[in-house]
């Protein structure tokens, strides 16, 4: 071992579908047509108004830092999203543009916790929110959940994990990587439990906008003194922006605006410009279409992966990914994923990415890819598991 790496590094654990997707380019490149369904980008381009509104304020040449919190127009443009979207009101101050939601992760935990204060979550969960936790010297305490739950942690689970080191709770609500919700009521109880155990509440919000048949809830409907993450990457199809926003209680925005101006400056200048047409009326309208589409695609891949043989305890809610059981097919999930790219070439993630809940008899489908392409894809893995 390097004894000049920070010790924090070894703490840090590797996202393996990487390895996969390196492999998948080397056959790309080899001349295979690979289908990628592993990767959690939209496939659609950035709204067009949106690159417009870039590319316009570039064209001024006054690409100059804004305020560490953000251009105070965009956080108008947010709050003015929030009273018409959740029928709650949001202080400008409150709000915090960042460089993607992993920017906003970074100051919301930066200014909330500590070394050895753990925080919980469910598993299986997104990995990065983990190790942004280990990022701080502080432990992150995954709870495994299941389709009782809807995947997602409970008032009466965060009672029974609470410790006395314990700081906080983070949930996600579309959740990646099951897709689903968090009821309206169970939140509330959520956070009622940790606001009585003195505790910090953190709200993984990204795949709002992205629901299909719910309507997603906000923390920020049933309490002030929450830390609200999100992004413009997922619905509003800004990925390679880097830019998401984070919303604080009150006591911290002094603590936030301090660390985003040491840590980031600001986010990108054209990035902020370009968000401003993300709330257009136009914008939302393709949004909506896209949306749409997504809603189409997950029938499609759900219906297909259960006439395959995939068990899946509850149809997503949201996001873009189906979490499926393939306990039928493999008692390894990541040598299945690796297999099945080598054989058919169609690249999917496997659950040792999202947690130690049983992650070997799970993958995850991105639903990231047009129906005619995933039809394909379907094919060659009726192909593959019918070959033993």
């Amino acid at each position: 071992m390097n004894e000049k790496l920070a010790k924090r590094t070894q703490a840090i654990s590797p996202f393996y579908v990487m390895e996969l997707l390196r492999r998948a380019k080397q056959l790309e490149a080899e001349g295979l047509d690979v289908i990628h369904m592993e990767i959690g980008e939209p496939d659609f381009p950035t709204p067009q108004t949106i690159i417009d509104a870039g590319v316009k304020h570039l064209l001024t040449g006054e690409v100059k830092y804004t305020s560490a919190a953000g251009l105070f127009a965009l956080r108008e443009k947010i709050a003015a999203f929030y009273r018409q979207c959740y029928g709650v009101t949001v202080p400008e101050q409150r709000i915090f543009v960042s460089p993607g939601a992993s920017g906003a992760f970074l100051l919301a935990l930066g200014a909330s916790i500590n070394p050895e204060e753990e925080l919980l979550m469910a598993d299986p969960c997104y990995p990065c929110n983990s190790n942004f936790v280990k990022l701080f010297a502080a432990n992150a305490r995954t709870i495994a959940v299941d389709a009782a739950s809807n995947y997602q942690l409970t008032a009466k689970l965060i009672k029974q994990h609470w410790t006395p080191t314990s700081k906080g709770v983070l949930v996600a609500s579309p959740s990646n990587p099951t897709g689903t919700l968090i009821q309206p009521e169970a939140l509330k109880s959520c956070i009622k439990v940790v606001n009585e155990l003195g505790g910090c509440f953190y709200s993984d919000e990204i795949y709002h906008g992205l629901v299909y048949g719910h309507k997603a809830t906000t923390a920020l409907e049933f309490s002030d003194d929450v830390f609200v993450i999100n992004s413009f990457s997922k619905y509003f199809g800004m990925t390679g922006w880097r830019i998401g926003w984070l919303i604080v209680p009150d006591a911290f925005v002094d603590a936030t605006e301090k660390l985003a101006q040491n840590i980031f400056i600001a986010t990108a200048t054209q990035s902020q410009y370009a968000a401003l047409a993300a709330f257009d009326d136009v914008t939302l309208a393709e949004l909506e279409r896209r949306r749409t589409e997504f809603a189409t695609r997950r029938d499609f891949l759900y219906d297909n992966l259960l006439r395959l043989g995939f068990e899946i305890p509850i149809k997503p809610d949201g996001a873009f990914y189906i979490y499926a059981n393939c306990g039928k097919f493999t008692d390894d999930s990541y040598q299945f994923a690796l297999d099945f790219l080598e054989a058919e070439a169609v690249a999917i993630t496997p659950g040792k990415d999202f947690g130690t809940n049983n992650p070997h008899h799970w993958l995850r489908f991105a639903y990231t890819t047009s129906i005619d392409r995933m039809a394909i894809a379907m094919q060659r893995l009726e192909r593959f598991i019918n070959r033993g």
